[in-house]
């Protein structure tokens, strides 16, 4: 018996008898949390851009609207100065580069990502167009989750009547195209920032009801809400304290997925041209400012789609992961 103590402790260094430590709950969560692509990759791209966000008026020296000449219309982005060799795997087996440099007539490094029909500097309008999605993806989310939360708990902690009453509710509102009734409001009050971000908050709340609603009625049955209650503390008390902390992991989750369509669905009305109003650097009116140029120059679509689908995956990636961290048993 000594002899195979003696064994182990040499193999694995560990005296019998010893208790093992566990790692912490917060070293778990951190190695959960940078072992998860997802959220690296959704984080870094989101970090990203919101740091072009903030600092956009100090990284071109071009304002968005203002400086237009239209004799630098449609200067043609840096890549259009890249030309690939017919022969290309000849060139590379005979160790050349396959690639040359040219540089058109219509391209100029004052604009490496060219300029629209008005001669405005794209990359400019890209930049300050990250804000404008940021700041109605954000607010509308926020709308959106300040309502939606507010009737799915109460539907969930009270029951009865009033959980009838939500329901009601939510039923109504599931059943109006969103699209549809946004664009009829805006199209009857007048479209500007604001109300773009209103309408879109007032009508993108039925998710965070739903969730809240059904999480709540599972917890509000629990040991600690019941113990709360017993020692008379007031409704409020419970839900501020007992019941929402212990829901906002599904919060989370919702509020990323609400801001990606908050931000999609801005893009949407701006292309039918009842969103923001022009000359806003908007992601969407960008997209609908060159729709008649198409077939001619694609990159002038191509680059505000590519932002859109850069911001929109990475919120996407960021909620994913936060769902599987605070909750590992979910994962596929």
């Amino acid at each position: 018996m000594a002899s195979q103590d003696a064994q182990t402790v040499a193999h694995s260094g560990v005296i019998p008898g010893d208790k093992v430590l566990e790692p912490s709950p917060m070293a778990q969560l951190r190695r959960r949390v940078f072992g998860h692509y997802g959220i690296i990759i959704g984080g870094v791209v989101l970090f990203a851009i919101l740091l072009v966000a903030a600092f956009a008026p100090y990284l071109t020296p071009y304002h968005p609207i203002l400086d237009q000449d239209l004799s630098n219309a449609l200067k043609v982005p840096f890549w259009h100065c890249i030309v690939v060799e017919k022969s290309f795997w000849a060139a590379v087996f005979d160790g050349r580069s396959p690639f040359s440099w040219v540089e058109p007539a219509k391209f100029s490094w004052d604009h490496p990502l060219g300029t629209d029909l008005q001669g405005r500097d794209y990359l400019t309008r890209l930049i300050h167009g990250s804000r404008i999605s940021l700041l109605i993806g954000f607010s509308a989310m926020l709308i959106s989750g300040v309502i939606g939360t507010a009737l799915g708990v109460a539907a969930g902690y009270f029951g009865g009547r009033v959980d009838m009453v939500v329901n009601f509710i939510i039923t109504t509102r599931l059943s109006m195209p969103v699209v549809l009734v946004a664009l009829a409001v805006v199209s009857l009050i007048g479209s500007s920032l604001w109300i773009v971000i209103w309408v879109l908050g007032l009508l993108i709340w039925d998710r965070f009801a739903v969730v809240m609603r059904s999480t709540t009625m599972q917890v509000r049955n629990l040991d600690y809400v019941a113990a709360a209650q017993a020692c008379g503390c007031s409704t409020l008390r419970i839900i501020m304290a007992e019941i929402l902390p212990n829901v906002v992991n599904h919060l989370i989750v919702v509020a990323t997925l609400e801001m990606a369509h908050a931000i999609l669905l801005e893009a949407a009305l701006s292309f039918l041209g009842l969103g923001v109003q022009p000359p806003a650097p908007s992601w969407g009116l960008m997209i609908s400012e060159a729709k008649g140029m198409m077939f001619f120059d694609a990159w002038l679509i191509g680059i505000p789609g590519a932002a859109l689908f850069a911001l929109i995956l990475a919120i996407n990636l960021l909620g994913d992961g936060v769902r599987d961290v605070t909750a590992p048993e979910n994962r596929n």
